[in-house]
């Protein structure tokens, strides 16, 4: 009996082998004896993440190499995979292994994407037909693995799941090679270079933040006004606030007046003290997102670095699977946390009271676990001198949330006081921290939230005490709405669909929680950094002048909208629950890319004055012999964007050897010299020093005392 394991990657392999007797390590694999869990050998092999790949546009027709209008849309009658240059040497370890099996144990990732590269690679190799076994874990630690292989899972019950990523990747390959051409091209003609990459998600994404940009752009600041009341009682003075807010000082004096009141002092009494014990509970278990939006708040981490962090430290087994959407643990993994508190507690330095011993539904469903649980610490403990800074950080950030849920409730006591001026009432709400509770854990990050609990706490004072009130009047400002951060963009994504209309539409993007997948976002927005349709300054995410040109371009169409991501999510579902079919999925997408091939010439006809801004702002001066175009960078030279209608006008950008930088090139097109520059070669190579100027189209050279 031959068994081969089928992990992702190298650590992954490692990692299982580390779970067994006699091991040896061979090039590609690891060869096992462990007759606890296998009938004779087995082979630990893995892939680097997709080994196999789906081949590029002309491999099906030589035509489809070239980028042109009058090819799309692109639509192959059937997709092929090919393996990747850089891992046909790990592809034939695989391949030659897998074909001498006589039973595979898939054990790569346990999620959609981890399941569509298991059965793509199996399926290149030919051993599609061979009985199939399914390993599903939550964690790397040795008796995990091994409870895991002792529970191994049918494997056909998982190829419903391996359809619906791979219809997944078959509809984003699609789009991303149509829509990026399309619109690429249609760009092009308007004079725009560089190319337009689009996608099923991350163009939705792009125009999420493009939507909330542009509301910040046209915000109009109006002005308001409120009234202050100082209030002093004989234990002190607060400030109390009017609850209604005016938006004239005409409309807000006339209050006054109606009353009977001035501004200034007046008497006042104290018609309500309420006072209540409010308690509040930790927050629940990290998902990947919530790790995400904490870590980039306290430490300004992108959400890419905090799941590499993450994925380092599950390979370390310190942590469970990082890419998880769930806050919820079973049972079994609050029994083992609850067994090592002590231990965690002593690798952090901290102390935990013990309120909850028991588990409690906020924290422990196993109805709400289906395939991974929430991010929590590992049964394995470390020194955490041996990690670094970063994993530091966010290692402590998970176990300290993990031992919340057993530390008391923080508990508050809150005065909300009503003061009476004539009529006029005046609020204020205080509140004073009676028990710490499970924040102490986290006292190092809750330095502002102190000095805000500090600034709220009011003075001793009783129901129809007589107070003196000094009323004034505030005069304020609308607040544009705030620019979004990077750790913020998680949860854009996650909450795309709130402003949708169609209830079944809106229904699916909750369920599937947004766009994107726990394991894709941070990949999407590191794809529109990486395309430089986003900036991101000092923690400040902003639309790029390229990003808002695809954004007018795409506007209208369902390529704008989390709509059509929440529609294919939903036919992916069904795919997945064998109650929809691939060819019925794809059929659909085709219809779109038809639809969009026709209609986005027609949306590029409002592009022209933001596209002309975009040539201003690439070029690097206007053209000085057509005087309507401006002079960009197009590789080789610098040249007037005016060349399809006629306009020659050239600059090398390399003169006798020498490089011409930006800078230069702007003074020459302007009329002036550069600066003097060294290092010429002359045909005899011989170096020398010399000007530029430019005459009659003409770059010229003078030189130091000569011309």
């Amino acid at each position: 009996m031959k068994t081969v394991v089928l992990a992702e990657k190298p650590s992954q392999g490692a990692a299982y082998a580390e779970a067994f007797q006699k091991t040896k390590r061979e090039d590609g694999y690891f060869l096992v004896e462990d007759s606890r869990f296998f009938n004779g050998l087995a082979y630990i092999t893995w892939g680097f993440g997709h080994l196999v790949e789906l081949m590029p546009p002309e491999a099906y027709k030589e035509e489809w190499k070239s980028w042109s209008l009058q090819n799309l849309p692109i639509l192959p009658a059937s997709f092929q995979f090919q393996v990747a240059k850089d891992k046909q040497k790990q592809f034939q370890i695989v391949k030659k292994l897998l074909k001498e099996a006589n039973e595979i144990i898939v054990a790569t990732d346990c999620d959609r994407e981890g399941e569509n590269i298991a059965q793509s690679i199996i399926q290149m190799a030919g051993a599609s037909h061979k009985p199939k076994k399914r390993l599903w874990i939550n964690s790397l630690e040795v008796d995990e693995i091994q409870k895991g292989f002792k529970n191994l899972k049918e494997g056909n019950v998982y190829l419903p799941l391996y359809r619906e990523a791979q219809s997944r990747q078959f509809s984003d390959w699609l789009v991303g090679m149509n829509a990026s051409r399309l619109y690429t091209l249609l760009l092009r003609d308007k004079g725009l270079n560089g190319v337009f990459s689009v996608g099923r998600v991350q163009t939705p994404t792009l125009y999420l933040i493009y939507k909330r940009q542009r509301e910040i752009e046209q915000f109009k600041p109006q002005p308001f006004y409120e009234w202050i009341g100082n209030v002093h009682i004989n234990n002190g003075s607060f400030e109390a606030k009017h609850r209604k807010q005016f938006f004239s000082k005409k409309e807000a004096y006339s209050t006054l007046e109606t009353i009977g009141i001035k501004e200034g002092k007046n008497e006042g009494v104290v018609q309500k003290v309420e006072r209540s014990l409010k308690k509040t509970k930790s927050p629940k278990l990290h998902s990947l997102s919530t790790l995400q939006g904490k870590a980039n708040k306290l430490w300004k981490y992108s959400p890419s670095d905090v799941l590499k962090i993450a994925q380092s430290l599950y390979e370390k087994k310190l942590i469970s699977y990082p890419r998880t959407d769930t806050h919820y643990i079973t049972e079994n993994e609050f029994v083992y946390i609850k067994e090592n508190i002590t231990n965690y507690s002593s690798a952090l330095g901290v102390e935990i009271d013990m309120a909850f011993p028991e588990p409690q539904k906020r924290f422990v469903d196993g109805g709400k676990v289906q395939e991974h649980y929430a991010l929590v610490p590992t049964k394995q403990v470390t020194d955490l001198n041996g990690l670094t800074e970063k994993e530091q950080n966010i290692y402590k950030e998970i176990v300290l949330t993990t031992l919340a849920m057993f530390a008391p409730l923080y508990e508050y006591e809150e005065t909300k006081v009503e003061v009476d001026v004539n009529g006029l009432l005046f609020e204020k709400t205080g509140k004073v921290e009676k028990s710490k509770g499970w924040k102490s854990l986290f006292d190092t990050q809750n330095k502002s939230e102190d000095e805000e609990e500090k600034a709220a706490v009011l003075p001793a004072m009783t129901e129809g005490e007589l107070c003196s009130v000094h009323v004034s009047l505030k005069e304020g400002t609308t607040q544009a709405p705030k620019p979004y951060t990077e750790g913020q963009l998680i949860q854009v994504m996650k909450q795309a669909g709130k402003d949708i209309e169609d209830e079944e539409v809106k229904d699916t993007l909750k369920r599937t929680e947004g766009i994107g997948t726990e394991a894709t976002r941070a990949s999407i927005i590191e794809t529109l950094k990486a395309q430089r349709y986003l900036e991101v300054k000092r923690n400040i995410v902003s639309v790029t002048q390229k990003g808002k040109i695809l954004c007018q371009a795409v506007e209208g169409t369902m390529l704008s909208s989390p709509e059509m991501t929440a529609n294919w999510e939903q036919y992916l579902y069904k795919i997945g629950q064998e109650e929809g079919s691939q060819s019925e999925f794809l059929r659909r997408v085709e219809r779109f890319l038809r639809s969009l091939t026709e209609e986005a010439p027609q949306q590029m006809i409002q592009l022209d004055q933001l596209v002309e801004k975009a040539k201003q702002e690439a070029g690097i001066g206007g053209c000085p012999k057509c005087g309507k175009g401006y002079i960009q960078d197009k590789g080789k030279f610098y040249g007037c964007s005016g060349y399809r209608k006629g306009c020659t006008f050239t600059l090398p950008k390399v003169i006798c050897s020498k490089s011409i930088s930006v800078s230069n090139a702007q003074k020459l097109i302007k009329g002036g010299k550069t600066a003097l520059i060294k290092g010429f070669k002359s045909k005899q190579n011989k170096s020398f020093d010399a000007y530029l100027y430019l005459e009659n189209e003409r770059v010229l050279f003078e030189f130091p005392n000569k011309k």
